[in-house]
């Protein structure tokens, strides 16, 4: 088959389309045809490579994707040749009530094979049904933001109807994600973004109040929008450009719930606004499957909205990357494998 691989980590030049093995499938585990995959801040990382992560080289890179059933295995009894299915990255113990709390709990795409390829062998228990009314590039983006958004959002933070939340870069990945759950929540919704084209879209998805960052400081926005009480809850993904301006937009008692850090992972902090304050400095990672299939049900069935900035050739999954690293446009970037085009 053809797949997207690199075989050392560094630059966007590793990046390759080429044959890669086909994958043979265990008891388990389904055999996909990809139809559509997306891209994720997580694959960048990945291709520069991670501390603490060691990879088996050459690695297919990849934590979103959809396509169709075509083999099972012999234990297999969700799915069968022909099923729509998409793919759920994080692989944990079902046996625990959280299996994101496993200690080996991984995603796939991150620390094994992913699904940026023409076939993928995938555990039955990391596969969700797809409607077939459901298009190819909405189902294969949708899945890793959205129900990260919604674990943050309505488990890790326990947003309730009538709080406040702010949304840092609502047009990205989890942003547009986290904007349209606060929305369906009951929450009022402040917003954040680099260009009236992002505002825009962020308004029109949800967003009660938005903020050019470019142009003004967003913690003092917010501290203006709200006669200086501040929001409830802030979703964090950006990290050390953005972490102290975080904590100053929350109000006394305010939740702060973060999954990544884009812009850097190691920020200067202000403990004395955290203790004397009361915030709460919550993290979250992925999503229980039963959260996962919460979260997608209202994608298939048109509540939200999943925003695709463009679609491209596996071959050109380089460009891809870059069209994420130089922050161009709003919203996934879409790879298909090259046969399907």
């Amino acid at each position: 088959m053809k797949a997207v691989q690199f075989a050392e980590h560094g630059d966007r030049d590793v990046i390759e389309y080429g044959d890669y093995p086909d994958p043979e499938i265990d008891r388990d585990e389904v055999l996909v045809d990809i139809k559509a995959a997306a891209l994720n801040h997580l694959d960048i990382w990945t291709r520069r490579g991670m501390p603490g992560i060691d990879l088996e080289m050459p690695h297919i890179p990849g934590s979103d994707g959809a396509g169709v059933v075509e083999e099972v295995g012999e234990d297999v009894t969700r799915f069968e040749e022909g099923d729509h299915v998409a793919l759920s990255a994080g692989v944990g113990d079902l046996r625990k009530d959280d299996p994101t709390l496993d200690p080996r709990f991984h995603i796939i795409g991150e620390h094994v094979t992913g699904v940026h390829s023409e076939y993928a062998a995938i555990p039955e228990d990391n596969l969700i049904p797809v409607p077939e009314h459901v298009d190819w590039e909405v189902a294969g983006s949708a899945s890793l933001v959205f129900q990260t958004a919604w674990r943050m959002l309505i488990d890790r933070a326990d947003l309730e109807a009538g709080e406040s939340v702010l949304v840092l870069g609502a047009s990205g990945g989890v942003g547009h994600a986290a904007l349209q759950i606060a929305d369906y929540a009951g929450a009022e919704v402040y917003a954040t973004g680099s260009t009236e084209e992002k505002l825009q879209y962020a308004e029109e998805h949800g967003a009660d109040h938005v903020c050019n960052y470019e142009e003004e400081n967003f913690a003092d926005w917010v501290r203006s929008e709200t006669g200086g009480r501040g929001v409830d809850v802030v979703v964090e993904h950006v990290g050390a450009p953005t972490w102290r301006d975080s904590l100053k937009s929350l109000t006394k008692g305010g939740r702060l719930v973060t999954c990544g850090g884009t812009g850097g992972g190691n920020p200067e902090t202000d403990i004395p606004r955290i203790f004397w304050n009361q915030l709460e400095i919550i993290g979250s990672t992925m999503a229980t499957p039963e959260q996962a299939e919460e979260a997608l049900e209202l994608v298939w069935d048109g509540t939200f909205e999943p925003a695709i900035r463009e679609v491209l050739p596996m071959s050109e999954t380089a460009r891809a990357h870059e069209i994420i690293e130089n922050r161009e446009g709003f919203g996934k970037v879409v790879v298909r494998p090259d046969s399907e085009l």
